[in-house]
């Protein structure tokens, strides 16, 4: 419906209403005075005070042309949607019957196009989610049941954040106009790149569904419209924004820095994995957004996509995104660049950190300064050129090659310049960042609970774990690197209280460096010296010089009462416990 009201200033509010039921147009009555040359469709005068209604047959638009401004109906088939609220003058009003093609150049055709391409692509995702319980390992949380986006991709595929199934017991997906919810399997989950595939095996699910190609980086100010199920309702919506900047940016979920789309469209909880579609392709996955500000979301461009994408198809599996392993200063300074010896035609940035496990760690050394990264300069800064005119950092570059791929960088070092081929892989920190989609491992003796340190543990100080959690705790998980493969900081998170134990309940929350005078390495060695010892007391080594001493006999038969006092099934965490049994097994073989 097309409605013209007038008013004293001679001024009119305009407001389009657009529907699949569209067969007629209602003008209400208008005074002609201030409008001359208004006419009616099919050119029929309009006088003072009248009003008509016309019938149109379907795919018959109708135009209303106005100072600067022109909008159009729809085509049957698409939802509601309003234009504007702003006043506008008329000039000219008129029916054309003609079909306006919706492009991606901008407008309200964007939004229509959308709708018309998710209708057969985009799926409701529900979930039901147990997360562990870090301080009682051996337990879960209550269930939560949680609601998402995806869409469909080539292969009988579905893709959407990894967020939305994290640490996932059950999936039910829903298409558009289906009351029947299908049972989805998660085929993989990326929780570094947030992203996740899945599947249905019922094959009703997918009659009439299509899926959405992949498109390309939208350029500034181009216009995207997010398409999903967010809160506050249960059928499909569509946001329209437009792209304010394209760098690389914390992904909240896998507390990664990859490269993020920033859009002006509202993202709300429940449009997490749906598409923001471009023109008639799929310029990238909905999936954050910045707390405490308006209308800024963030989308995971295709190239993200791809790569995740491709990794599953080529391996099998998800192995993550590359790293060269360094941290880096930046040269912006004269005074540090003529220290190391960089004459004005020289741009790049200072290894100050390298971690032992990088295969970088071969070849660089601290204070060498980095030029170029496979041919392409680095600035001072730490950017190198991305399209036309925009700068993203380095990082980028890194993370989109492929595991086991080689880099070639150009190194300064002692004012010499050197190349060296570095062969990249994922790397693990020394503390994880999370442990999604799989249970924590412990080790409870005498009622010492046992655990390796992670983040998540820390999280569960609260959502301001960061001055809440044990300092020293905190900054080794953010800053320590690793020194070996395997390498895990054991800490003693606390003491089920028995006899056996009394006086020792104020050391929990300490790292555990030696057991009987040897370094702890990881939690599975604590276990096997623990399980191992022969001696008559047994000694654990803590942070501050702190000691427990523990006879080795009593604590074994105290372990068994504590366990069975707190309801605990196991002394150890089911890898831990098919560790041991793998073990036993061989050494049962060996003496046979």
């Amino acid at each position: 419906m097309l409605r013209a009201g007038s008013n004293a200033g001679g001024r009119a509010i305009r407001r389009l209403y657009r529907s699949s039921s569209i067969t007629s147009c209602h003008y209400y009555p208008v005074t002609t005075s201030f409008l001359p040359n208004l006419t009616a469709p099919l050119g029929l005068p309009i006088s003072n005070n009248d009003s008509f209604d016309h019938s149109f047959h379907n795919n018959v638009s109708c135009k209303c042309t106005t100072l600067g401004f022109s909008a159009y109906s729809t085509v049957a088939g698409t939802a509601a949607a309003a234009t504007s609220s702003s006043e506008v003058d008329f000039v000219n009003l008129e029916v054309e019957a003609e079909l306006p093609r919706l492009s991606g150049g901008g407008g309200i055709g964007d939004a229509y196009s959308a709708i018309e391409l998710a209708l057969d692509s985009v799926v409701k995702i529900f979930t039901v989610s147990s997360s562990p319980n870090y301080f009682l390992p051996w337990q879960n949380k209550s269930q939560r049941e949680t609601m998402g986006s995806g869409f469909v991709i080539p292969g009988k595929r579905i893709l959407t954040n990894a967020h939305v199934v994290a640490d996932y017991t059950f999936v039910l997906v829903r298409k558009h106009g289906s009351p029947t919810k299908y049972r989805a399997e998660v085929q993989v989950v990326g929780h570094e790149c947030d992203l996740a595939i899945l599947v249905v095996e019922n094959e009703e699910f997918w009659q009439n569904m299509s899926p959405l190609e992949l498109g390309d980086i939208p350029y500034l100010q181009e216009a995207v419209a997010v398409v999903g199920y967010p809160q506050g309702g249960d059928n499909i919506s569509v946001t329209k924004g437009v792209v304010s900047r394209v760098e690389p940016t914390q992904y909240v979920h896998g507390a990664t820095q990859l490269l993020a789309i920033q859009i002006d469209a509202a993202i709300n909880p429940g449009n997490s994995g749906g598409p923001a579609i471009m023109g008639d392709k799929v310029a990238g996955v909905a999936f954050q957004n910045l707390s405490g500000a308006e209308n800024i979301g963030y989308i995971i461009p295709v190239p993200v996509i791809k790569h995740f994408i491709a990794g599953v198809e080529e391996r099998g599996n998800y192995v993550g995104f590359c790293s060269l392993g360094l941290s880096c200063q930046s040269t912006e300074n004269v005074q540090l660049r003529e220290h190391f010896h960089m004459h004005p035609g020289l741009t790049g940035v200072m290894v100050s950190k390298i971690n032992p496990l990088s295969n970088a760690h071969k070849v660089l050394k601290k204070d060498d300064i980095l030029l170029s990264f496979d041919g392409v300069p680095i600035a001072n800064d730490g950017t190198v050129p991305f399209r036309n005119r925009e700068r993203i950092t380095f990082d980028h570059l890194v993370s989109m090659k492929k595991p086991n791929e080689t880099a070639v960088l150009k190194v300064l070092r002692n004012g010499e310049e050197h190349e060296f081929d570095i062969t990249l892989q994922p790397l693990q920190p020394l503390v994880p960042v999370h442990q999604f989609d799989k249970l924590p491992s412990y080790f409870i003796f005498a009622g010492l609970l046992f655990v390796p340190l992670t983040q998540p543990y820390l999280h569960e100080y609260g959502e301001d774990w960061y001055n809440t959690s044990p300092r020293r705790l905190c900054e080794r998980a953010l800053r320590e690197l690793p020194r070996k493969a395997g390498e895990q900081l054991v800490i003693l998170s606390q003491v089920l209280m028995d006899d056996i134990n009394t006086g020792y309940e104020r050391l929990a929350e300490l790292q555990v460096k030696k057991v009987n005078n040897v370094e702890v390495e990881n939690l599975r060695h604590l276990c096997q010296l623990v399980e191992g010892c022969e001696k008559e007391a047994i000694r654990f080594d803590l942070d501050d010089e702190r000691v427990i001493v523990l006879n080795y006999s009593m604590a074994k038969v105290a372990t068994s009462r504590i366990l069975q006092r707190h309801r605990i099934p196991n002394a150890m965490s089911g890898d831990l416990l098919n560790n041991e049994r793998n073990v036993s097994n061989i050494s049962s073989a060996c003496s046979s």
